[in-house]
C-alpha cells in the first residue's frame, strides 16, 4: 500500500470497498505512467492527479469521476493510450479522460487557435457528461494554487484565462465556492500589486469592522428570536474580487465600499424566508431598488435567495441573503449537488435541468459552425449573463442576459422563431426588433414563414446562440450564391481561354485538393467571393487537364490590374509595381501572390513549378501603387520640404515619411512611401529627386527599410 494513495483514502468514505479498490488500480497505473515526471515546484507529478481527485471526492463524485480524475494528464503527458485506460477501466472513464485532455498532438494556426480549440472540445464532451467540467475545475483549481514556480509570464496568462473561462463555468454550474476562490486566485495572479495592495487594505481595516459585524449579527439573531423565526446566521467578508470589480465598475475608493460584508441567514422553508425578510426590514430598513427575489425567479444556474441591503447602524449599508437549507446546498455545491445528495429534491431537479438546457444550448451553437475561435466568442458571452427575467406569452420565465433583445429572445424560444421572426409584442405594444427587453416584461414574437435572418440583427443581439444562428444563415447563404456566381465565371474563364475544354472528374478532383479543400462547391465559393481568381483556377484546370491527355499547357500569361481585391495580393517583401517583372505564387488560403521575378523570399520555392504562373501588368492598371524609396541628403535646413516638393511635381503622392539623423554624421536619411503609377512613373521621380544638389543617393527598397537588400537604382 502506497503512501500517496492513503493521502486520498481518507476522503473516500462515500465509496464501496470494491470502488476504492478500482481507484487504487488507477492510481498505480498513473504513478508508473508519470514516473520520472515532475512539477514545476520539484514535487513528483502524480502529486496532482491526488490533489485533483481528493478536490473531487471532498464533493463525493463517484469512482468513475474520480479514476479519470487520477489519470487525467496520462493520455497528454504519456505513452499510455486512450486505448489501454479503456481496456482497464472502462469506456466511461476513458471518455472522461478524453473530455478533459488537450489537443496539444495536432497543429493549430496559432496558439489562439489551439486554446479555442480545446475549449470546444471539452465544452463539447461537458455537454455529453457534466462530470467533465468537474474534473476540468477540480484541475484548474489545484493548479491555480500552486502557481508560484511558474514564469510571471505564464502566471499571467493562466490567470487571465481562469477568469474568463473557469470561474464563469463554474458560476454557471452553481459551484459558488469554487467560483469565487478560482476568481480570487485569477485576480492575484493577473493583478498581483492589485491584489496585494486590496488583500493589505481589506486585512487592516478587518479589526475595525469586526465590531460592528458582531454587533450587527447578534442584533439580526435577537429580532429573528423575537419574531420565532428559527435562523442560522453567519457573516462572511466579500472575497476580494468581487469588491475589486464593483471599485471598477462604480469607480470607487476602496474606502468607498461599505457593503465589504454580508449576512447569510438559514431558515427553514420558503415560507420562513419571507417572514425573515419583513422581520429584518423592520430592523433596518431596506435601500430602495436594492432588493432582489431569486426565489421566485431562480438565476440560470438554480441559486435560490432573497437578497437585499440594508441600512445597518451609522448609516452603514449592510447586504443580507436570506434562504432554506436546500437552496444553500444547492447554492454552495450547484449541479454537483447531484451526486453529494441523493435525493429527489424538486429544486435539485430544476438545476439539473437548467444545467442540460445550457449545455444542449453548447451543442446548438457548435452545429452553426466548426470555427472554434468564433465558438468561444459565442460560449464567452453567455458565461457571463447578468439576467433579466421575461414572460413568454404562456407566462413560463426565461432568462436572458442583460442587454438581450426581441431577437435573443426568440432563439432563446426557439432557433425557428427566430428565423421566421419579423415583429414582437413588448408587454402588449408593437415595438422594434432591437429593443432591449427589461425584467418582467411580457414577450410575444410574431413570425411569417417566408421570413429570414436579417444581417442587422448582428449589431445588437447579445446572445451566442442567436448571434450563432444568424451568422450561420448569413453563411449558408452568401456561399451557396457565391459559389453560383463563381461557376459562372470559372466557365467563362475555361472558355476565354481554350473554347470548348472539358475537364475531367479526376483532374476537378486535384486541382480543389491542392486547394486544400473538400468538394467544386467550395472552390466555386471562393471564385464567387473573390477569394480565387477565376483565371487562375481555369490555367490550372487545363493544366492538370494538359498533363493527363499530353497536350501542352495553355501558353498565355494572366494579365493583372492590381485591383482585383482580396484573390490577388501584391507580396510585402518586394512591393512589386506595373513595369516589374512578376511571377504570380499559388497559395491555397490568400488567392495568387505576386512577386517580383528576382525577389529573394522566393528562390526557394522557384524549383516547384506547379505553383507558379505566368502573369503580366494589364497597359492599363487602374490604379496607384505604393512604393518605397530611401534618399540620402545633406543635413541641411529645409531639404526634406524641398525632396517632398519634387515627389509632389511629378504627381507621386506620399503616403508616409520618417527620417534617421546620426549624431555628428552629414547626412539625413529619409524614408518615404509613394504612390507612382508604374516603373516609367518612379523612374521619373527619382531622376527629379537626384536632379536636387542636396541629394546625394537614392534607392528603391525592396522589403528591408534600410535598402541594403535592394541594388541602387
Amino acid at each position: 500500500m502506497t503512501h500517496g494513495f492513503e493521502t486520498l483514502r481518507e476522503h473516500l468514505a462515500h465509496l464501496r470497498p470494491e470502488e476504492i479498490s478500482q481507484l487504487e488500480q488507477a492510481y498505480e497505473f498513473s504513478r508508473s505512467a508519470h514516473e520520472g515526471q515532475f512539477r514545476k515546484s520539484g514535487e513528483p507529478y502524480i502529486s496532482h492527479p491526488l490533489a485533483v481527485a481528493a478536490i473531487l471526492a471532498d464533493w463525493h463524485l463517484d469512482a468513475q469521476t474520480l479514476c479519470a480524475a487520477l489519470l487525467h494528464d496520462v493520455v497528454e503527458d504519456t505513452p499510455a493510450t486512450a486505448g489501454e485506460i479503456e481496456a482497464r477501466f472502462g469506456k466511461a472513464v476513458a471518455v472522461l479522460v478524453g473530455g478533459v485532455s488537450k489537443l496539444d498532438k495536432l497543429a493549430f494556426e496559432s496558439e489562439q487557435h489551439a486554446q479555442a480549440e480545446n475549449f470546444r472540445k471539452m465544452l463539447l464532451a461537458m455537454a455529453q457528461d457534466v462530470r467533465v467540467i468537474l474534473v476540468k475545475l477540480a484541475d484548474r483549481l489545484h493548479n491555480m494554487h500552486t502557481m508560484g514556480a511558474m514564469p510571471a509570464e505564464k502566471r499571467r496568462r493562466i490567470a487571465t484565462e481562469t477568469l474568463e473561462i473557469y470561474a464563469p463555468i463554474a458560476n454557471r454550474l452553481g459551484l459558488h465556492s469554487v467560483y469565487q476562490e478560482l476568481e480570487d486566485l485569477g485576480f492575484r495572479y493577473s493583478h498581483p500589486n492589485r491584489y496585494q495592495v486590496l488583500a493589505k487594505a481589506v486585512k487592516a481595516g478587518r479589526g475595525n469592522r469586526r465590531e460592528l459585524v458582531e454587533r450587527v449579527k447578534v442584533a439580526l439573531q435577537e429580532k429573528l428570536e423575537q419574531c420565532k423565526i428559527e435562523a442560522a446566521i453567519s457573516g462572511r467578508e466579500k472575497h476580494l474580487y468581487s469588491i475589486y470589480r464593483k471599485m471598477q465598475e462604480k469607480n470607487l475608493a476602496f474606502s468607498e465600499v461599505f457593503d465589504i460584508y454580508g449576512f447569510r441567514v438559514v431558515v427553514r422553508d420558503q415560507p420562513a424566508c419571507y417572514l425573515a425578510l419583513g422581520a429584518l426590514h423592520a430592523l433596518y430598513k431596506p435601500i430602495p431598488g436594492k432588493f432582489k427575489d431569486y426565489i421566485a425567479i431562480p438565476k440560470a444556474n438554480g441559486y435560490q435567495s432573497l437578497h437585499s441591503i440594508l441600512f445597518g447602524p451609522n448609516g452603514t449599508p449592510i447586504e443580507i441573503q436570506i434562504r432554506t437549507v436546500d437552496m444553500n446546498r444547492l447554492a454552495e455545491s450547484g449541479v454537483a449537488s447531484h451526486w453529494m445528495y441523493k435525493s429527489a429534491d424538486t429544486a435539485l431537479n430544476d438545476v439539473q435541468t437548467r444545467t442540460h438546457r445550457w449545455l444542449q444550448s453548447l451543442l446548438d451553437i457548435q452545429a452553426d459552425h466548426g470555427d472554434s475561435p468564433e465558438f468561444l466568442e459565442h460560449i464567452k458571452v453567455d458565461l457571463f449573463p447578468d439576467e433579466v427575467y421575461v414572460f413568454t406569452p404562456k407566462g413560463k420565465i426565461m432568462a436572458l442576459p442583460r442587454g438581450a433583445t426581441a431577437v435573443d429572445f426568440a432563439f432563446a424560444v426557439h432557433s425557428d422563431v427566430g428565423h421566421r421572426c419579423i415583429a414582437v409584442k413588448i408587454n402588449y405594444e408593437l415595438m422594434p426588433l432591437r429593443t432591449q427587453l427589461r425584467n418582467g416584461d411580457h414577450v410575444e414574437v410574431l413570425t411569417a414563414s417566408n421570413a429570414s435572418p436579417n444581417a442587422a440583427w448582428l449589431n445588437f443581439v447579445v446572445t451566442g446562440k442567436a448571434r450563432s444562428h444568424i451568422r450561420n444563415y448569413l453563411r449558408n447563404t452568401r456561399v451557396e450564391e457565391a459559389a453560383a456566381l463563381g461557376e459562372r465565371l470559372l466557365r467563362n474563364a475555361i472558355e476565354a481561354l481554350h473554347p470548348g475544354a472539358e475537364a475531367d472528374p479526376a483532374v476537378w478532383d486535384r486541382v480543389v485538393k491542392d486547394y486544400g479543400l473538400q468538394t467544386r462547391e467550395e472552390l466555386f465559393a471562393g471564385i464567387g467571393l473573390g477569394r480565387k481568381l477565376p483565371l487562375v483556377v481555369a490555367h490550372q484546370l487545363l493544366h492538370v487537364q494538359g498533363e493527363k491527355t499530353g497536350e501542352p499547357a495553355h501558353p498565355h500569361a494572366i494579365s493583372i490590374r492590381g485591383t482585383e481585391g482580396i484573390a490577388v495580393e501584391l507580396a510585402q517583401c518586394c512591393h512589386p509595381i506595373p513595369g516589374d517583372p512578376i511571377l504570380g505564387f499559388i497559395h491555397k488560403d490568400r488567392g495568387l501572390i505576386i512577386h517580383t521575378h528576382d525577389c529573394p523570399s522566393i528562390r526557394a520555392f522557384r524549383t516547384d513549378p506547379e505553383k507558379w504562373l505566368d502573369v503580366e501588368w494589364e497597359a492599363e492598371p487602374g490604379r496607384m501603387f505604393d512604393v518605397s524609396i530611401k534618399v540620402v541628403v545633406g543635413n541641411k535646413r529645409g531639404v526634406l520640404a524641398k525632396v517632398a516638393a519634387a515627389i509632389a511635381e511629378h504627381g507621386s503622392n506620399i503616403v508616409n515619411v520618417s527620417m534617421e539623423e546620426e549624431d555628428g554624421s552629414p547626412y539625413t536619411v529619409l524614408f518615404f512611401t509613394v504612390q507612382v503609377e508604374n516603373r516609367a512613373h518612379l523612374a521619373r521621380v527619382m531622376r527629379g529627386l537626384r536632379m536636387l544638389p542636396d541629394v546625394v543617393r537614392i534607392f528603391r527598397i525592396k522589403g528591408k527599410k534600410d535598402g541594403r537588400a535592394a541594388p541602387p537604382q
